[in-house]
């Protein structure tokens, strides 16, 4: 299925935290916070000014970026867990 979001919108797969802590405890998934890197899968097109012009995104695909822990509504697409959520939700993108 593809999958093209809408005006200022963003899909971004979740990047796994580490599962073990540098001193060799590993961490239950009971215990992991949420992720809060990501890979940027599809992005739109940009949202409209109040005069109507298309302002362009800031992120493209592929982009790896950091975003709040609590950003983006949970979807499922071809089997795979992604987050869809507004440009203004991204902190920034990692270089």
């Amino acid at each position: 299925m593809k999958f093209r979001p809408l005006n200022d919108r963003v899909l971004v797969e979740a990047l796994d935290q580490e599962t073990k802590t540098k001193g060799g405890i590993i961490i239950p998934d009971t215990a992991k916070e949420k992720p809060q890197q990501g890979k940027v899968i599809a992005a739109g097109p940009g949202a409209r000014t109040e005069d109507g012009k298309l302002q362009p995104m800031g992120v493209k695909s592929g982009d790896k970026i950091l975003f709040g822990k609590w950003s983006g509504t949970e979807v499922k697409i071809d089997g795979k867990d992604l987050l869809i959520m507004k440009e203004s939700d991204i902190l920034g993108v990692i270089e």
